[in-house]
């Protein structure tokens, strides 16, 4: 059984997996599909740290088969969703039976092995069985459409209300669908013409080169009264201290995706706003909400760039992305096939 270990930085070997026995909580799931990720790649290129050896791999998808006896809602054959982002069990939310609260979400690849092997022998509750409607790339994006919501929700937005995303990446191209969905209206910032085009083709009214006329153009598109809340994707590798200047005072910045950079924001201008910044990476708990959504036809991925490859070398697959991690992200969406 195939199971890729990360055992040092850039050092990922691939060893047999020992045959595990479930209990009567836990699932055995064969990984079916995982989406290639630059998460994965800063963890491989030791860019977010994590303790050696770990299996890495964030997001996949599997089949169930095998199910212990007190498994609920789960059974032998289903397609589901392996949750990448899980409560701690460990903090006072967690032991108060508030896991929604956690304040050490732990992440898949980081903080517990990833799914880049063959199976996956978790507790039932941290899979979601999902809907035959539901297919396996938008079911891989589950996590990225949680961020977006996530963050819509941190954010307390009303009906109308224009928010820019800076970045038109994958992440940013889905929290401005989401943020549509919620009838907020995105205005998408990006240096990458394929994204902006993307965002317009995807239902996006706004969507605005980041040039010298990045400011002119928001304050157009908001009747001179700058934007209601910024969201920042740390894939776009923009310049961060842009969304302090496209918001009004006593807006939101939100900081989201995943990133080594050591970008900044302006203090004076978080200073003289008097701005709300703070950042959303996770989307633990939102797994059930999102799946719904998806059924309501809430995020549209007909245009984004995508591979499957059913032959590959995840070393080689890591190792271009890591070494290329500050180029303009295209949006492509790789998913590597694991079943045949």
């Amino acid at each position: 059984m195939d199971n890729w270990i990360l055992k040092g930085v850039r050092n990922l070997v691939n060893e047999a997996g020992e045959p595990v026995e479930i209990t009567p909580t836990q699932v055995k799931v064969k990984v079916t599909h995982l989406l290639v990720s630059n998460f994965d790649a800063l963890v491989f290129n030791g860019d977010i740290g994590a303790q050696f050896p770990k299996t890495i791999g964030r997001f996949a998808t599997g089949l169930v088969t095998e199910a212990g006896a007190d498994c609920y809602g789960v059974k032998k054959g289903d397609r589901v969703y392996l949750k990448s982002a899980i409560p701690c069990g460990e903090c006072l939310s967690c032991k108060s039976d508030r896991a929604e609260d956690c304040v050490d979400i732990k992440i898949a690849g980081r903080d517990f092995d990833g799914f880049l092997r063959d199976f996956v022998v978790c507790e039932y509750n941290d899979v979601a069985p999902l809907p035959d409607s539901v297919d396996n790339l938008q079911a891989l994006c589950i996590e990225l459409i949680g961020i977006a919501e996530n963050i819509y929700d941190k954010l307390n937005l009303s009906a109308g209300q224009r928010v820019a995303v800076v970045g038109g990446d994958t992440l940013g191209n889905i929290i401005a669908q989401v943020l549509q969905y919620h009838k907020i209206i995105p205005i998408v910032i990006d240096n990458n013409q394929s994204n902006l085009e993307r965002a317009r083709k995807c239902g996006v009214y706004y969507a605005f080169p980041a040039d010298d006329e990045a400011m002119q153009n928001v304050a157009e598109a908001t009747n001179g009264n700058m934007c209601d809340a910024a969201i920042y994707s740390t894939d776009s590798y923009l310049p961060v201290s842009l969304t302090a200047r496209i918001v009004g005072n006593q807006k939101s910045v939100v900081l989201s995706g995943f990133s080594s950079i050591r970008n900044s924001i302006a203090v004076r201008d978080v200073l003289e706003k008097d701005l709300h910044v703070f950042g959303v990476t996770t989307a633990a708990g939102y797994t059930d909400s999102v799946i719904n959504m998806l059924l309501h036809g809430a995020v549209n991925f007909d245009h984004f760039d995508k591979e499957i490859l059913d032959k590959f070398d995840p070393v080689k697959i890591f190792t271009d992305l890591s070494e290329n991690i500050l180029s303009p992200n295209k949006g492509k969406l790789t998913v590597l096939k694991m079943i045949f």
